[in-house]
């Protein structure tokens, strides 16, 4: 069921949710007119009259005891409901499949079972799914409307949400957390592009923490296992891609494009284009050139050396980027001219 206020009911969770966010809605719908019916009519009832004078009138204990007491009812079976919905949501079952979730300035990283990464994440219909997340940088929220669930990706901290999905298709997530950098922190400087006028720093990469959640077929899902532990392959040869293609799809894919450029702008961190072979001035007054060396460290060990200019605000993709993806990327920037 989808309505103008709620996505489509996707998960398992999602019919007792929407039945508590309607009963509150409609519960207030009518409480709000009632209260303002009843003002109007007093209002009307009692205005003043010619030659009529107001007198106090005593307590209607009955009347004050009806309006303390049934709001008290209401309130502890909003509580019983909702505890119960909180337990369901927060006690995954024992048998769930686990994936491993990262988030990071400005993307996520979903690690599954077999060692794979990928930054869309895919399930299987009809089997409970927990997430492990955490968050290498600040606070980052994990929202998938159809399915009824958030949670936070805390730094140094790791927590849980879980879900079954009941049909297949694709719908989207969301960061819910306003995760940029604000001026006064450590991460603004001057001169930086992301600054505007006002002197408020831009959240340029927040919007691109919005993803895909691809709910699969068992057998689909298992396909999906095998595909992200080799290169892609080109639709119209069916072989696999060369180091140089697929470097520029985890380019976009690992969301290195929402720091780094392919046109020679300055962003958030150094343009790749020309890079390779070029020499780097580094913050603590050190060169060296950019050659795979560097460029695997850099990935790696980000803030080893950190150019003149920039900050050293790159999470590492160490376990996240197997050595073959790390090759590609490489070749792509080699490309780079």
């Amino acid at each position: 069921m989808e309505t103008l206020q709620l996505p489509p009911q996707w998960s398992t969770f999602a019919r007792q949710t929407d039945w508590v966010f309607y009963f509150i809605y409609y519960l207030s719908v009518a409480f709000f007119v009632a209260i303002c019916a009843a003002m109007v009519y007093f209002v009307w009832k009692y205005r003043r009259k010619p030659g009529v004078m107001s007198e106090p009138s005593g307590h209607n204990n009955l009347l004050e005891i009806g309006w303390t007491v049934s709001p008290l009812v209401l309130l502890v079976f909003l509580f019983h409901v909702g505890y119960r919905g909180y337990v369901d949501l927060t006690m995954p079952p024992a048998d769930a499949m686990e994936i491993r979730v990262r988030a990071r300035k400005w993307a996520w990283d979903f690690e599954y079972a077999n060692g794979g990464h990928a930054t869309v994440l895919h399930v299987p219909v009809h089997r409970p799914v927990k997430l492990i997340l955490s968050s290498e940088d600040v606070i980052h929220s994990l929202y998938i409307p159809a399915f009824r669930v958030k949670r936070d990706a805390v730094p140094g901290y790791y927590s849980t949400m879980w879900f079954e999905a009941t049909q297949t298709g694709e719908t989207d997530f969301f960061c819910t957390e306003y995760c940029g950098a604000a001026v006064g922190t450590s991460e603004y400087r001057e001169g930086d592009p992301n600054v505007g006028r006002e002197g408020d720093r831009r959240h340029t990469g927040h919007f691109s923490m919005i993803g895909r959640v691809k709910i699969e077929t068992r057998a689909e899902f298992s396909t999906f296992l095998e595909s992200i532990l080799r290169p892609p392959t080109d639709p119209a040869t069916g072989r696999e891609v060369s180091p140089e293609v697929w470097g520029s799809l985890i380019y976009r894919s690992s969301q290195c494009n929402t720091c780094h450029s392919i046109d020679g702008s300055a962003m958030t961190g150094p343009s790749w284009r020309g890079l390779f072979g070029r020499s780097r001035e580094f913050v603590d007054g050190t060169n060296r050139v950019a050659d795979a060396n560097y460029l695997r460290e850099s990935i790696l060990q980000p803030n080893a050396h950190v150019v003149r200019g920039f900050n050293g605000v790159m999470p590492s993709f160490a376990g996240t980027l197997r050595d073959q993806q790390i090759d590609a990327l490489i070749a792509y920037i080699r490309t780079l001219r």
